[in-house]
């Protein structure tokens, strides 16, 4: 019996394909496997693991990871507001259709 993934399937899409572009990133570096890890301080599973797009990696394992390929940077701002295109949608409806001047 499998259990199913308590992830949404476009996140659970988007992990595995973090997962991949990070193992990209590593073999681009000439970084190993074996080097990966002891840099990030877990096991070569636990690397595997994250290439692989698994969610149950601790997110700073993630974040290190980020941070020896030089990438950390794209982390921060991950959620930037000028980014966000619903945030910025939602403001913009927001907005009044007319200004009306003050009555004085």
């Amino acid at each position: 019996m499998s259990t199913a993934s308590p992830l949404p399937l476009p996140a659970a899409h988007a992990l595995r394909k973090l997962g991949r572009e990070l193992a990209l990133a590593r073999r681009k570096r000439a970084i190993s496997t074996a080097d990966m890890a002891s840099r990030l301080l877990v096991s070569r599973d636990t690397l595997w693991r994250l290439e692989r797009g698994d969610a149950t990696v601790a997110v700073g394992t993630l974040a290190t990871a980020l941070f020896v390929l030089q990438l950390h940077d794209r982390l921060a701002n991950l959620a930037a507001p000028a980014s966000d295109a619903l945030a910025l949608t939602l403001d913009e409806r927001r907005l009044p259709q007319r200004i009306r001047r003050a009555s004085s």
